[in-house]
């Protein structure tokens, strides 16, 4: 059943292979079940934590189960990176809309998405955008984390003349933030799997026994969270004046990010014909879109497929198989929630920084 469903043979890869393949995928992406809710629950979104984790994990596993079975690429999706900090400080935190409205502003995107994955229109779009603008927007991206990141870990803090000042630098969250970033570092370069999520979690613990910024752990397992913020949807937000541009610019990064993601997986995969054209990308935009479009439905930012996936294709990983195992991966993290809502925020924050420089 596997063989027809993912033709192994056809691609020279084996059961065996694509498990370890979506493992190693998963070990990378994993620090996204923690990073986005604490991200969308910042104070002032109005956004639970333990809604957003379940939101985020719905999102990841029905969209990459989508990738993986019908479109039949190795590739696992999430909610974004840097779409969740856009969507959080800049659109409500900023702008003053609410969660509600800015779930609508996802969902339109999506649908827009999807739209151009079904038409010829992706492919001028795609080949349309000069390289340069690209190369910005992903810069911007980084930047832009990053100052969320040093924001988080109290290296940078508010500052009435100067807008921002510098924190406490001796302080306990700071020296663990740092201590976190160096351990993801190493270890990434190293190029050990899992490189965010251990940095997170040996932060966490030596958080957890000092007590240093008040942390303390909660629990590990327990029942699922609510997904509170599903369908809670507020479409008023069409008929104020910023909604093309908020709409446009949740698009225009969703669309570049899946773009440039499924170029590189394609590139590692062979699936790039003697034209130049990459092979069944029509499906994988779709998938892509249709996860956009789910994930705003549960209660989370645009959700898109991961470049971590690449990781997963160096292990051998070349069919839906290796997404599938991702999926069901991110489904066991379900009961999990009261150990990501111990995580503090000095923890999650080297790793902002730390995927700020893949930008």
């Amino acid at each position: 059943m596997l063989e027809t469903l993912f033709r192994l043979n056809k691609v020279g890869t084996s059961v065996r292979t694509e498990l370890l393949a979506g493992l190693a995928t998963f070990l990378t992406m994993a620090y996204i079940t923690v990073v986005n809710p604490a991200v969308l629950s910042t104070e002032g979104t109005g956004m639970e934590f333990g809604a957003v984790f379940t939101a985020t994990i719905i999102a990841a596993v029905v969209g990459t189960l989508i990738m993986g079975l019908w479109a039949n690429w190795p590739v696992a999706l999430a909610p974004g990176m840097g779409l969740n900090a856009y969507f959080t400080f800049t659109v409500i935190l900023s702008d003053g809309y609410s969660y509600q409205q800015a779930l609508a502003a996802v969902l339109v995107a999506g649908i827009v998405f999807v739209i151009l994955s079904v038409t010829p229109a992706r492919k001028y779009i795609i080949n349309s955008i000069p390289k340069s603008m690209k190369l910005g927007v992903g810069a911007g991206i980084g930047l832009f984390l990053a100052i969320i990141g040093f924001q988080n870990a109290g290296v940078i803090v508010d500052n009435p003349a100067t807008l921002v000042g510098l924190g406490d630098v001796a302080s306990w969250p700071v020296l663990l933030a740092g201590l976190g970033f160096i351990i993801m570092a190493v270890l990434d370069k190293r190029g050990i799997p899992g490189s965010i999520i251990i940095g997170i979690l040996a932060v966490s613990i030596i958080a957890w026994i000092s007590g240093a910024g008040g942390s303390t752990l909660s629990g590990v397992v327990g029942s699922v969270p609510s997904p509170e913020h599903a369908f809670q949807l507020d479409f008023s937000v069409l008929a104020t004046g910023g909604f093309i541009g908020i709409a446009f610019a949740f698009l225009f990064v969703d669309f570049l990010d899946t773009a440039g993601t499924l170029t590189s997986v394609a590139n590692l995969t062979d699936r790039i014909n003697e034209d130049g054209e990459v092979e069944d990308i029509d499906r994988a935009l779709l998938a892509d879109s249709s996860a956009t479009v789910i994930g705003a439905l549960a209660g989370t930012s645009n959700t898109t497929s991961y470049i971590e996936s690449g990781a997963g294709v160096k292990e051998g990983g070349r069919t839906g198989l290796t997404a599938v195992t991702v999926a069901l991966l991110f489904a066991a993290c379900l009961g999990l929630a009261p150990l990501a809502q111990s995580v503090p925020a000095f923890a999650t924050a080297p790793a902002l920084i730390f995927i700020a420089t893949y930008f």
